[in-house]
């Protein structure tokens, strides 16, 4: 049987954008104020945009819905998201479009560094789609991206955020680790008991292991996941995760809000409180995190560049401690 065919059959089952509207929209929750946030006008962002697309790139930020859009690209700040538009899997909460990806830009590295160096980064993210379809899961373009823009940008931090590469995670992480990023991030999303509905294409503990698998190649290479909030998880379920990282040496984490993308896909169950968001901050550093960020508009590569710094700094004074 075609694999084209197989994917193709998979993906029109899995699709949410396909889906039936819920039948009961009214139900959906309220965005509280300190979750709004203003539309996108600036001559900033409209630049970085025009940008993105004279150089055929994909960014999360668009096709995830990201509401901190308007900020970070007028600062000329984008997440980067190769591999194409399509993704391979059908989570609940994510807004990318499920079916059979196309094949892959052999130009997409060089655009990438061409839009670091005109964009002028001191850091860039780097994430992608799930491509289940490729011998490698991708890992190959996340390679030629880093080398990339190490040749074209060289003082550019870089940051990626990888799938789980699922039945090729040990050779996919090693060659990654190989070509030297200098943050590595994989979220893990939600709490374990949440995995069969929100994300059920992946596992926990693979995921887990994917973030050990980093730290044994190289443990000088930073290593970054991310929750989110909302989804109807218990403190102590967030708690679990939070020591579950730690025990993978993860170095940063992050918390942020979960909103809803369209009515097709899972339900805000409640909207978490920046108080709350402190006090789940507060219990992170206090298990050793290097690096927190907690709000309900957090997300994964949200001040990244800000974040890495104090990542850094912080690492080098831990040292510096232990050393004393």
């Amino acid at each position: 049987m075609p694999l084209a065919w197989v994917f193709t059959k998979w993906a029109s089952m899995n699709d949410l954008s396909s889906a039936p509207e819920t039948s009961k929209p009214e139900g959906r929750l309220r965005k509280p104020d300190w979750i709004r946030v203003k539309a996108p006008v600036s001559k900033g962002y409209q630049s970085t945009r025009q940008l993105m697309r004279d150089l055929g790139l994909n960014t999360v930020c668009e096709e995830a819905a990201c509401p901190n859009i308007g900020e970070c690209w007028t600062k000329k700040h984008a997440t980067v998201m190769i591999l194409g538009d399509v993704c391979t899997r059908a989570c609940a909460f994510c807004n990318v479009k499920t079916g059979m990806p196309r094949i892959v830009d052999p130009l997409e590295p060089e655009h990438v560094a061409t839009a670091a160096a005109k964009l002028g980064l001191e850091h860039i993210v780097i994430t992608s789609v799930d491509r289940d379809d490729l011998p490698d899961g991708g890992a190959g373009q996340f390679v030629k991206v880093i080398e990339a823009l190490r040749r074209t940008t060289p003082d550019t931090t870089i940051e990626i955020l990888t799938p789980d590469f699922r039945g090729k995670m040990r050779e996919a992480v090693e060659a990654i680790c190989i070509a030297g990023p200098d943050v590595y991030n994989h979220n893990l999303e939600t709490v374990p008991r949440l995995y069969p509905t929100i994300r059920p294409g992946a596992r926990y503990y693979a995921s887990l292991r994917l973030l050990e698998e980093v730290k044994r190649h190289d443990p000088l290479i930073f290593t970054k996941s991310g929750i989110m909030l909302g989804l109807g998880e218990q403190r102590l379920e967030v708690h679990q995760v939070m020591d579950d990282m730690r025990s993978a040496e993860v170095d940063f984490l992050t918390m942020g809000q979960y909103l809803q993308p369209t009515p097709k896909h899972a339900k805000v169950e409640d909207f978490v409180t920046p108080q709350v968001f402190d006090a789940y901050g507060a219990v992170a550093r206090a298990k050793g995190f290097l690096q927190v960020a907690s709000s309900p508009l957090t997300r994964s590569s949200y001040h990244a560049g800000e974040d890495f710094a104090e990542m850094k700094a912080a690492r080098e004074e831990r040292i510096r401690k232990q050393q004393a």
